[in-house]
């Protein structure tokens, strides 16, 4: 593969988005690429957020700071 193609399906993979239909421009598979590793930074910012306040209350039942 070429390296923009490889560079795509390796953000897709990573990111959990899974295969991708065939994009056709370069700048397309670009900002494909740089948006499935944003979306992948953004949900697991996000799921720790949301887990924060949990895991505070289960350390502090176990007196772990």
């Amino acid at each position: 593969l070429e390296w923009i193609d490889a560079f795509v399906d390796a953000a897709m993979i990573g990111s959990g988005m899974g295969p991708v239909n065939p994009l056709h421009t370069n700048t397309g598979k670009i900002f494909a690429s740089f948006y499935a590793i944003f979306s992948g930074i953004v949900f697991i910012t996000n799921i720790g957020i949301l887990f924060t306040p949990i895991a505070h209350k289960i350390f502090k039942k176990m007196d772990l700071e």
